[in-house]
C-alpha cells in the first residue's frame, strides 16, 4: 500500500457545476490579497462567497510557495477547535502543551502561504483571534476569510460579495447571455431540461425571475430545478404567488433574507414528506455523508433496531415522526435512497466524490433550514443526534476492528471525510445529559486515528473533556486514560502521560481487564524507551513479548511490543536478535495484510542494519517504511524514518543530499516537536550526521541545500528521500541564492515534452493527489486524469507516480 497519502479535506470545495463569471470580484480579490494580509469576503447566505474564495485562491496560488489551504469551519461549533482545524488544514501536527494558537504561530513563522477560513460568521471571535495572531506573529501568512459579518480587525480589508447583476426585464435584452444571473439560470435549467437556452422569446421572463430572486445564486439554482416540470412563465407566475404570501411576514426581515427564505420554502414544499424528513434529519450531519450514514440517521427503522440500551447505556426514540398536523410517517432504510436521490435532483443535496463512495452535503444555508424544521418536531433533534452518534460509534468500532489488516489507507480516508461528523457526535455526547460515557468510549475507540494519522492535539482535547465528564471507574475510562497518555508528545507532557498510563493500568487491574492492562503497559515501556532508560525498556518488552497477547488485546499494540523490543535491542547493540524479532513481526504483518505497524517494523529493521553500518541493507528498508507511512499520513513515523535516512545518507557520502534531507526533516519535526521529545537516544545520531555533513560540504553549500529541503512539503520531501536514495546527486547549475538556475530547468528535455496541462497534473501528483482528486481539482473526468498521468509516465520514462513526484521535487 504505497503511493500517495490520503489527503485531509483542506482543498477548495469540489465544483460540480460551472462557475458563473464574477470577473470584477475575482480581479478585486486578487488586487486586495496583493496588498493586504487579511481579506474578508462578506455577503448574505447563498451569494456564493465560498466558491468565489476558491476561485480567488486558485488564481493567486503561485504567489505562495508554501501553498493555499482551506479550513472549512461550517461544521465546527466549539471555538476552541478553530486553531486545531487551521492546524489540521495546514498539515501541522502539534504535540506540545502550549496553547494551540501559540504553537500554530510558531510553526508558521517562516512560511509563505494563504489560509482560507471559510464560514466564520458563527465563530467570529475565535476566527478574529486566529487571524490577529497570524498577522502579528508571522510575516508571510495571509488570510482570506468568508463570513456574513466582518471580523472587525483593523487590518481587515472587505470585499462585499453582492448578488449577481440582473438586467431590467423591459430593457434591451439582446446581450442577455452576458449577465451572470441569466447565464447561471440557463446553465442550471439546461441540466434538468436538456436543450434549454436563452432565446428572444424567454429572456425577458428569465430576467424577471432572476430579478424577483434578487440575483442570489442559491435562490436562482433552486428555482431552476423547477424547469424539470414548469416553463419559465409558469415559474415566474408561481414565484409571484409566493411573494404575495411572503409580504405578510415580518417587515424586520431583510429583503434578501426574505428572497432566500421564499426560495428555500418553495423547494421544501415541493419535496415529498419522506424527502422533507430526510432533509431535516440529515441536517445533524456537520459535514458530508454517504448513503450508509444517511440510512443510519434518517430512517426510523434504524432507531427501532436500536431501542434496547447498548453497552454504553444509549437508548433511542419512538416510532414514526409527527409532521405537526396529527399525521406521522415512517422512513425505512430502503426509502432513504429514493429520498436522497430526490433531494439531489432538487439541488437540496450536493453530490460529491468521496473515498470509495459517493457523498452528499447540505449547503450551510439549507442545513440550518433543516435544523429549524427538525426543532419544530418534539424530540426529533435529540433522537437524530443520538442516531448520528450511534452511527459514529459503529463506524469507529468497525474501523478499529479492521485496523490491523488491509485497507488502512481507505480507513484513514473514510475517517478524515467524516471528521466533522465525528466531532458532532463527540460534542453531542459531552453536552447531552447522560451521554458522557458514550463520548468517552468513542474518543478512546479512535485511538489509532488520533495517534497514527497525525491528530494528537485534537485527540487530547476530546479525551480530556470526556475524562472530566465521566470520572466513574469504567472500562471506557481505563481505555481513555492510556490513549491520552499515548498522545502526549513533548518532554513537558511525558510525565503527565506516564501518570495517565499508570492510572489506566491501576484501573484496568481493578476492573479485571487484562487487555487494557496490556495496552497501558505498552505505553509505559514506550515512555522508558523515549526517556533514554534503555535497560528498563528492554526488560519491559522482553516480559511483554514472552507473555504473548492476552484476550482482547489490540493486535497493533501486541505487535508493537515486538517492534519496541527490537528497537531496544538495536540501540543496545544486540542487532542479531533485533533483526530476528523484526523478521518475526514482519511475517505476522504480512499474514494480515497490515501496513502501518509494518512500516515501524521496517524502520527498526533499517535501524538494526544501520547500527551494524550495513548501509546497503538499511536503506531499502527505510525507504519502504517511508512509503507505507506516507500512505496513512503517519507524520511522527515519517519524521523518525527521515532522521534515520539522514544518518544512512551521510554515512554513504552523499553529503549534499543529506543536507537537503536534514532541511526537510527538520521542517517535518517543526510541526511535531523540534526537540524530538527530548530523547537523546533518538537525537544523537542525527546531530552527529549534521556535524559530519557540515564539515564535508562547507557552510555555504550546506545552508543552500538545507534551505532547499526546508522548502519542500511533506509529500515532496518523502518523494525526494525515496528517489535514488543513497546515491550522490550531481547538482545542476544554481543561482547565487541556491535556487535552480533557469538553464538547469531548460536543460531537461523531458520538461519541454510535457503540455501545460500535463505539468499541472505532475505538480498535483507530487502533492500526493490520486487520480480522482486530480480530476476534482481540475474539474475534469477521472479517465482524463488517468490519461494525463499515463502520458506523463511515458514521456518521462518512469514506471510509477513516486518517480514523478521525485522529479517534480528535484526540479523545485
Amino acid at each position: 500500500m504505497g503511493g500517495s497519502a490520503p489527503r485531509r479535506v483542506h482543498q477548495p470545495p469540489v465544483e460540480t457545476t460551472s462557475f458563473v463569471d464574477r470577473r470584477d470580484e475575482l480581479a478585486e480579490g486578487r488586487r486586495l490579497l496583493a496588498t493586504a494580509r487579511l481579506v474578508t469576503l462578506t455577503g448574505p447566505g447563498g451569494v456564493g462567497k465560498t466558491r468565489l474564495a476558491g476561485r480567488i485562491a486558485a488564481r493567486v496560488e503561485r504567489a505562495f510557495p508554501d501553498g493555499v489551504r482551506f479550513a472549512h469551519l461550517a461544521g465546527l461549533h466549539d471555538p476552541a477547535l478553530v486553531p486545531l482545524a487551521a492546524a489540521d488544514a495546514l498539515g501541522l501536527h502539534d504535540h506540545s502543551e502550549q496553547p494551540p494558537l501559540d504553537t500554530l504561530v510558531e510553526q508558521l513563522r517562516d512560511r509563505r502561504l494563504l489560509l482560507v477560513l471559510d464560514n466564520c460568521e458563527h465563530l467570529l471571535s475565535a476566527c478574529a483571534e486566529l487571524a490577529a495572531a497570524l498577522l502579528h506573529g508571522t510575516t508571510g501568512v495571509r488570510v482570506l476569510a468568508t463570513s456574513r459579518h466582518r471580523l472587525a480587525l483593523t487590518e481587515e480589508h472587505l470585499l462585499d460579495v453582492r448578488p449577481l447583476p440582473v438586467p431590467d426585464p423591459d430593457s434591451d435584452l439582446s446581450a442577455a447571455a452576458t449577465y451572470p444571473a441569466l447565464a447561471l439560470f440557463a446553465d442550471r435549467a439546461a441540466a434538468v431540461a436538456p436543450g434549454f437556452e436563452l432565446t428572444p422569446d424567454n429572456r425577458a421572463a428569465v430576467a424577471r425571475l432572476c430579478r424577483r430572486l434578487d440575483g442570489l445564486p442559491l435562490a436562482i439554482e433552486l428555482a431552476a430545478v423547477r424547469m424539470r416540470v414548469l416553463g419559465v412563465d409558469q415559474l415566474v407566475a408561481r414565484l409571484d404567488d409566493r411573494y404575495r404570501l411572503l409580504t405578510t411576514g415580518s417587515p424586520a426581515v431583510l429583503p434578501r433574507h426574505q428572497t432566500l427564505r421564499a426560495a428555500v420554502d418553495w423547494s421544501h414544499e415541493l419535496c415529498t414528506e419522506a424527502e422533507q424528513l430526510v432533509w431535516a434529519r440529515a441536517s445533524v450531519f456537520a459535514g458530508s455523508f454517504d448513503l450508509e450514514a444517511a440510512e443510519a440517521v434518517c430512517a426510523d427503522a434504524y432507531a427501532d433496531a436500536h431501542d434496547d440500551d447498548d453497552e454504553w447505556g444509549n437508548g433511542d426514540q419512538g416510532d414514526g415522526t409527527s409532521l405537526g398536523d396529527g399525521k406521522s410517517i415512517d422512513v425505512h432504510p430502503q426509502d432513504v435512497l429514493e429520498a436522497v436521490a430526490g433531494l439531489v435532483d432538487k439541488s437540496v443535496l450536493c453530490r460529491e466524490g468521496g473515498p470509495g463512495t459517493a457523498r452528499y452535503r447540505l449547503l450551510d444555508t439549507l442545513r440550518h433550514y433543516g435544523l429549524d424544521k427538525l426543532r419544530q418536531r418534539p424530540g426529533e433533534e435529540s433522537a437524530a443526534r443520538r442516531r448520528q452518534r450511534d452511527w459514529a460509534q459503529e463506524v469507529a468500532a468497525e474501523c478499529e476492528r479492521r485496523w490491523f489488516g488491509p485497507g488502512q489507507r481507505e480507513i484513514v480516508a473514510r475517517l478524515r471525510a467524516d471528521q466533522d461528523n465525528l466531532r458532532a457526535a463527540l460534542e453531542f455526547s459531552l453536552t447531552a445529559p447522560g451521554e458522557a460515557r458514550a463520548g468517552l468510549g468513542l474518543a478512546g475507540t479512535l485511538w489509532f486515528y488520533w495517534h497514527a494519522c497525525g491528530a494528537p492535539r485534537e485527540g487530547r482535547y476530546w479525551l480530556d473533556r470526556a475524562l472530566d465528564a465521566h470520572p466513574e471507574p469504567t472500562r471506557e475510562r481505563a481505555r481513555a486514560l492510556w490513549v491520552a497518555g499515548l498522545l502526549a508528545g513533548c518532554p513537558e507532557d511525558l510525565t503527565r502521560g506516564r501518570h495517565r498510563a499508570e492510572d489506566a493500568r491501576a484501573l484496568a487491574r481493578r476492573l479485571g481487564d487484562p487487555a487494557e492492562v496490556a495496552h497501558a503497559e505498552y505505553l509505559l515501556g514506550l515512555m522508558a524507551l523515549f526517556g533514554d532508560d534503555l535497560p528498563a525498556a528492554l526488560a519491559h518488552y522482553e516480559a511483554a513479548v514472552a507473555r504473548n497477547p492476552v484476550d482482547g488485546q489490540l493486535p497493533s499494540l501486541a505487535v508493537l511490543d515486538q517492534v519496541e523490543l527490537a528497537a531496544s535491542l538495536a540501540f543496545l547493540g544486540h542487532t542479531d536478535r533485533a533483526v530476528q524479532v523484526c523478521e518475526d513481526a514482519h511475517r505476522l504483518c504480512e499474514e494480515h495484510g497490515e501496513e502501518w505497524v509494518r512500516s515501524y517494523v521496517l524502520r527498526v529493521l533499517a535501524l538494526a542494519y544501520a547500527e551494524r553500518k550495513e548501509w546497503d541493507r538499511a536503506e531499502p528498508h527505510a525507504r519502504d517504511a517511508l512509503r507505507r507511512k506516507l500512505a496513512v499520513h503517519d507524520v511522527i513515523g515519517i519524521g523518525l524514518t527521515l532522521d534515520l535516512l539522514v544518518v544512512i545518507t551521510a554515512a554513504r557520502g552523499a553529503h549534499e543530499r543529506a543536507a537537503v534531507l536534514l532541511g526537510g526533516t527538520d521542517r517535518v519535526w517543526a510541526g511535531i516537536d523540534g526537540n524530538r521529545f527530548g530523547s537523546t537516544t533518538y537525537n544523537s545520531a542525527r546531530r552527529e550526521s549534521e556535524t559530519r555533513v557540515r564539515a564535508a560540504v562547507g557552510p555555504g553549500v550546506f545552508d543552500r541545500a538545507y534551505r532547499r529541503g526546508g522548502g519542500l512539503g511533506l509529500t515532496a520531501i518523502v518523494s525526494y528521500a525515496i528517489q535514488e536514495a543513497g546515491k550522490p546527486v550531481v547538482p545542476g547549475p544554481r543561482r547565487a541564492d541556491g535556487n535552480p538556475h533557469p538553464d538547469s530547468v531548460r536543460a531537461d528535455p523531458r520538461l519541454a515534452s510535457l503540455t501545460r496541462r500535463e505539468r499541472e497534473v505532475a505538480e498535483l501528483v507530487a502533492e500526493g493527489l490520486g487520480n480522482q482528486q486530480i480530476a476534482d481539482r481540475l474539474v475534469i473526468a477521472r479517465r482524463t486524469a488517468e490519461g494525463h498521468v499515463e502520458r506523463i509516465l511515458g514521456k518521462l520514462g518512469f514506471s510509477n507516480r513516486s518517480q514523478i513526484a521525485a522529479w517534480v521535487a528535484a526540479r523545485r
